[in-house]
């Protein structure tokens, strides 16, 4: 081991990496009476620490090697990281990048001066052709973990831990998916301070480390999930798996939810968003101290990376609340008739926030909703469905329910062949418990509500699709009455949309 320390301390990363900042969540420190701090690798050029092992590994070719330039297959920050290095060293770099990549990653590594080749369905299929590519073009290849060198430039983090934070050390988080950096990381650390326990975070469906662990031998994983793509490995190195069998404490696996709750904490501590797979770190340390209750713990967690897309940020913010264990979604049966959407609501939420509200008329008799409720805890989940069926009201948990909260939330509805005479209206309810319930106050009498779709959306005013059935003619009646709830609302009966598809 005294070979991978003396790696680590002569690496030559900061000729193009930066030592980044160990800075405390202070809220977060404050909340779970422990102190909690934050590795920023997400601060480094390419906005993660990928860019530690490819210069490490580049910036020490032969000059034989350097003149012919090097090679990687990759999708994400590996890629980044070895084309920023080449570039600093004045090196040709090849990628090979599925063609499936989102065109921002690839504009990104030609941004940085990288050749991009597009090849395959897939990372595997862009490996093997750059394995082929290699062999013809004499390219040195550039591994993403498993090399030594790169595990050594990893490891720097250790390094810098441990001189930033020499007092009280208990555990450190790391994300893994093949292992590179939790191998260097954790030689590092357990070889000078041995009692600091080295804890990685992989997702249930990226969990090969875990698995391997577990059987004693590398496993390959059949097919790994989607969301953590930086950690998307289907089989760990062979160094990295040998060093973490000698120097890994723990894995700790986490869900889709608790990863965006993860990342929306390392917002609020930070004001910057990580990608999935830089959440990790925290989200492992937070279920910790969830489960182990652990207090006056000094616990430093890695954000390993920043390249987050966009547009996930919805994704994201949708799935938060059931992470925290701030909302529960249910599915309810209730019967067909005027009032029992309110009775509903007034007896069963009460107090509770609505987060969400999916309803449209189906038949006469019965009438199934999709509702999101605001809980405190995991606990009054299960109260509320008690309460639901003590009260007659048959009930479905769809909390846990993947395909539920990813795709039926959204396609509730559709063309009802049994209703008449529908009138849509657009509100912008105020953020208040209660709001839906003066609603259905100020809408009762001979209005049926045919159609009612809401969801919260983080601000001030929640915006609420309503359709009302009015035998009425237009006269005025309704609109008096929506007028003086004071709400704001526009009638939408007209637009072509709802035609088509309501």
């Amino acid at each position: 081991m005294k070979k991978i320390i003396r790696q680590i301390l002569t690496s030559r990363v900061y000729e193009a990496a930066i030592e980044t900042s160990l800075d405390e969540a202070v809220a977060l420190s404050l909340q779970t009476e422990n102190t909690i701090l934050l590795k920023r690798e997400d601060q480094q050029p390419v906005f993660s620490f990928k860019i530690r092992g490819a210069y490490n590994r580049i910036s020490q070719l032969s000059n034989k090697e350097r003149a012919k330039g090097v090679i990687t297959a990759s999708a994400g920050n590996h890629a980044q990281g070895v084309v920023f290095s080449a570039r600093r060293l004045g090196i040709r770099s090849v990628i090979v990048m599925p063609v499936t990549t989102p065109q921002i990653k690839v504009d990104a590594v030609k941004g940085y001066g990288g050749e991009v080749v597009l090849y395959g369905n897939n990372y595997s299929e862009a490996a093997e052709h750059a394995a082929v590519l290699k062999r013809s073009s004499g390219l040195t290849y550039i591994p993403p973990f498993d090399d030594e060198l790169v595990i050594a430039g990893q490891g720097t983090v250790g390094d810098e831990l441990l001189r930033q934070n020499p007092g009280q050390l208990d555990c450190v988080f790391v994300p893994v998916g093949g292992g590179g950096l939790i191998a260097g990381v954790a030689a590092y650390i357990k070889n000078l301070r041995p009692k600091v326990k080295i804890i990685g975070v992989e997702p249930f469906d990226s969990d090969a480390m875990a698995r391997s662990l577990e059987a004693g031998k590398r496993i390959t994983l059949p097919s790994v999930g989607v969301f953590a793509d930086g950690v998307a490995v289907k089989t760990v190195g062979r160094q990295t798996f040998k060093l973490c069998r000698q120097y890994v404490d723990d894995i700790i696996r986490v869900n889709t939810d608790e990863l965006c709750s993860g990342i929306k904490a390392i917002y609020q501590a930070t004001r910057s968003i990580v990608e999935p797979a830089g959440a990790l770190g925290i989200t492992g340390l937070l279920k910790y101290i969830k489960t182990t209750g652990c207090k006056q713990k000094t616990l430093i967690a890695i954000n390993s990376g920043a390249n987050m897309n966009f547009e996930r940020l919805r994704y994201v913010a949708e799935r938060t609340l059931v992470g925290e264990q701030q909302e529960a979604l249910f599915a309810v049966t209730i019967t067909e008739k005027p009032g029992s959407l309110k009775r509903f609501c007034h007896d069963m939420v009460g107090d509770r926030n609505i987060t969400e509200f999916n309803y449209r008329l189906a038949s006469r008799q019965k009438a199934h909703i999709f509702v999101g409720i605001s809980i405190t805890n995991e606990a009054e989940r299960y109260t509320f469905s008690e309460r639901l069926t003590a009260a007659g009201y048959d009930n479905l948990d769809l909390t846990e329910n993947d395909l539920a909260k990813t795709h039926i939330r959204y396609m509730v509805g559709g063309k009802s062949p049994v209703v008449r005479n529908e009138r849509l209206f657009r509100f912008w309810f105020p953020e208040t418990p209660g709001a839906l319930v003066r609603f259905l106050d100020a809408t009762r009498g001979n209005h049926n509500i045919s159609l009612f779709h809401y969801r919260t959306q983080g601000g001030d005013f929640g915006r609420v699709l309503i359709g009302l059935e009015c035998p009425e003619k237009k006269s005025g009646k309704l609109e008096r009455r929506l007028d003086a709830l004071g709400y704001r609302y526009r009638e939408e009966t007209d637009n072509s949309a709802y035609s088509l598809f309501l």
